[in-house]
């Protein structure tokens, strides 16, 4: 009998549940194959948590292999896929050049950071996608404060303790509300020039944060950040970012050394280049994840474009609940192109939204009901470790030992500024430069080292055409 070869292209929300589901739906009657860079599933929600020293890096990363026993994994990154001949390409991560043939395929590739044309922001700015980037900013944020400590001036010591994050959405505002803590934290140890403390800023062109989410949770959000002492400055933007700092719209020019890009996410550029119709960049889908003409092909989480049964001409938002639900549905459907139960179109109810502010703080309302305070970080905390697929002891040890014990405030230097470029269609993976002596003999770079900047004309990517695609400033969402 010849088994049905399934391929999964990501291991994101929705590729890891798609996958999960599959091989118990599949029962080891079709040869699943999950192709992705890294061999863990990332819970992006609490990276803000790793970057802010508050769980190690491995407790929001599962394994694949381990949780997966009945998928097979294949270490690459797609970079084409042929619907005539039912193949995909790949490179490894030894850049060596792989090919996988398939009778059915799910493309759950995910989204990368978002691109502005505002000058200087690919030059000068990070972003929040993936675990190297995390790591580049807990080492970076901790450089940043012993060097300011130690700045012989006080505006260079300002400059250096100056965090500014840009998007006041769900990862920008964590990560402020989480930094202000940790750069408090650190300088109690390492204490700055007189009148000198750390400065957070949260900027948005919004006119609130947390736009996207329910007034209540964001005027929660704004009164937690505001309290704590982080600027939120709404209808504000970026119009030029330099190796000393941001100049805003308004004309004021904030001296910095730290540009956290958080302004939302894109689809991965690989989905553009299959010639199907797009929206907004993600690929349309019919209510069973199918892209049209091609029954063998489905679509899943933040690429694809999925109608919203519940708001008719709009398609679901790109959010880790989506993908999650999504995995599940093109699971079932995979399974049922093959002739195992019912396909089903995609449905969901909303459960709310959780946001955790750090420490004890918090703003959610789980099936529409507003919480706050200590009562909002319990549910927070209770919903991540429901939802974790692993490591829920490991992720409650770290949390309860953050509140007994002081945070461990040092540079592992393992992620250079070089390797985590804010363009780029796989942050989930380091990019090693070939070549850079200079980084490699400045202990101290910092995210503006113009040696260690991400156009090193000695630097050298993998070989992989999508690392740097640019979006097109013409296709904003």
């Amino acid at each position: 009998m010849i088994r049905s070869r399934i391929v999964i292209i990501g291991a994101g929300f929705a590729g890891y549940r798609t996958a999960h589901t599959l091989s118990r739906l599949a029962r080891g009657k079709a040869d699943i194959t999950l192709l992705n860079p890294t061999d863990y599933f990332l819970y992006l929600p609490l990276l803000p948590h790793v970057a802010t020293g508050v769980l190690e890096p491995r407790r929001v990363t599962v394994s694949l292999p381990g949780t997966l026993p009945r998928v097979r994994l294949a270490l690459g990154e797609a970079d084409g896929v042929d619907m005539e001949q039912h193949k995909v390409t790949y490179t490894d991560p030894e850049g060596t050049r792989g090919e996988l043939s398939y009778d059915r395929l799910v493309l759950s590739v995910g989204s990368v950071n978002k691109l502005l044309p505002v000058p200087g922001v690919a030059e000068h700015a990070h972003g929040f996608r993936g675990m190297p980037e995390a790591l580049y900013l807990r080492d970076h944020i901790t450089r940043q404060v012993e060097l300011a400590a130690a700045a012989p001036d006080a505006e260079t010591c300002r400059a250096r303790c100056t965090f500014v994050v840009v998007g006041a959405g769900y990862t920008g505002v964590e990560l402020a509300a989480h930094g202000r803590l940790f750069t408090d934290a650190l300088v109690r140890k390492q204490p700055l020039r007189h009148g000198v403390r750390p400065r957070w800023l949260l900027l948005d062109i919004a006119g609130r944060v947390l736009p996207e989410l329910d007034e209540r949770l964001a005027a929660t959000a704004d009164r937690v950040l505001r309290g704590r002492g982080v600027e939120v400055r709404t209808g504000t933007s970026v119009k030029e970012a330099t190796s000393e700092g941001v100049l805003l719209d308004d004309g004021e020019f904030i001296g910095t050394r730290t540009l956290a890009w958080c302004v939302g996410v894109r689809p991965d550029p690989l989905v553009a280049g299959l010639g199907r119709p797009l929206e907004r960049g993600r690929l349309r889908v019919d209510p069973w994840l199918n892209v049209p003409g091609h029954p063998e092909v489905f679509a899943c989480g933040d690429a694809a474009a999925v109608p919203d049964r519940h708001h008719p001409g709009q398609y679901t938002p790109m959010t880790a609940q989506h993908a999650w639900r999504q995995g599940a549905t093109a699971a079932h459907n995979v399974a049922a192109s093959l002739g195992h139960g019912t396909r089903r179109p995609y449905r969901h109810r909303d459960l709310g939204f959780t946001v955790d502010l750090g420490g004890a703080k918090a703003a959610a309302n789980p099936l529409g009901v507003p919480l706050s305070g200590p009562l909002a970080g319990a549910v927070t905390r209770g919903y991540h470790l429901a939802a974790m697929p692993g490591n829920r002891v490991r992720v409650a040890a770290d949390w309860l030992l953050d509140a007994l014990l002081p945070r461990q405030a040092v540079q592992l230097g393992l992620v250079r500024s070089a390797s985590v470029p804010l363009d780029t269609a796989s942050p989930e993976v380091a990019r090693f430069p070939a070549a850079a002596p200079h980084s490699v003999h400045d202990p101290h770079a910092s995210v503006h080292d113009p040696h260690a900047s991400v156009h090193d004309p000695h630097a050298q990517e993998p070989p992989n055409h999508r690392a740097n695609h640019r979006e097109d400033p013409h296709d904003q969402q």
